[in-house]
This record gives C-alpha cells, structure tokens and sequence, in this order.
C-alpha cells in the first residue's frame, strides 16, 4: 500500500483521536452496552441498539485510524524549500475580488478547509503543486474558473 503523507501535527492530532477512543469512547460504550442489557428484553431495547450502533461506529473508526497511522508518512515541513509542494504554506490573492487566503497544503486526513488545510487532492492545490511565487493559477470550480496570484511560499 501506498504511504500517507502527513505533517507531525496531523499525525499527533489523529493518534491523540486514536487514543482517545480506545481509552474512554469504547469503555464507555461497553459499559452502557453491559448497562441496557441489565434492563432486560434486547429486541425492543433501544438504548441497546443506540449503544451498539455507537459502538460500531467507535470500532469502525478506531480501525481506520490505525490503518491511517500504519501507512503515514511524517513529512516534516521545515525541512522543505522551492516550489510549492505538500507542506507549504501559500499565500494567495484572488485576481477578481483581491481577497488574500492562505493554505498549508496537508494530506486528505489532516485537510480542514475552514482552518486554512487544503486537501492535497484538491482542485486548487493540484493547481498550486509546482508552482513559485508571483505564478497565477486558473481553478475551474463550481462557481466558475478562478484565478489566483501566489503571493508567497512559506514552510514552517
């Protein structure tokens, strides 16, 4: 299997997730299992089965996050420099409404568009791979094709 690149931060972040679940999310869920068994018939039981979907769900998670952890590859940014590439941090300026953004470009299981990580398999950041500072990208997005300047390249 391929490798998962992530930064040390989003490696830290999902095997903190990780832990957490396996040292109070599935006790918990075991002893309200144990807790809805004590009140008697299961086929009618929905505490039950709220537990036991939830205790799926834990499981269920718990097994990708160790997949995830197994195949990572921790990519320290710092120690990177030139083009942008996983790990940068881009600073952007949208062409059409001057409004500036900045990314740091992260693996899918670190991504969180709404806190500045951008999906390496995005549409803007398979635009920006490459790339160097003062090059414009074009973006064909939902709303349309957009252009963006790269102001600059930081990796921290």
């Amino acid at each position: 299997m391929d490798k998962i690149p992530l930064t040390r931060a989003g490696f830290d972040k999902l095997d903190a997730e990780l832990k957490h679940l396996k040292s109070v999310e599935r006790p918990a869920i075991i002893r309200a299992i144990a807790e809805a068994r004590e009140h008697g018939d299961l086929s009618e039981n929905a505490e039950y089965h709220s537990a036991k979907e939830k205790q799926s769900f834990i499981e269920g998670r718990v097994k990708e996050l160790e997949g995830v952890i197994s195949l990572a590859d921790v990519i320290d940014p710092t120690k990177l420099s030139g083009t942008i590439k996983f790990g940068a941090t881009v600073a952007l300026v949208d062409e059409d409404t001057d409004e500036e953004k900045t990314y740091q470009i992260v693996g899918e299981y670190e991504a969180d568009i709404e806190n500045g990580k951008l999906n390496m398999k995005s549409p803007l950041a398979r635009a920006l791979i490459g790339k160097d500072e003062g090059d414009s990208v074009e973006v064909r997005t939902p709303g349309g094709v957009r252009s963006y300047e790269i102001l600059s390249i930081t990796f921290k």
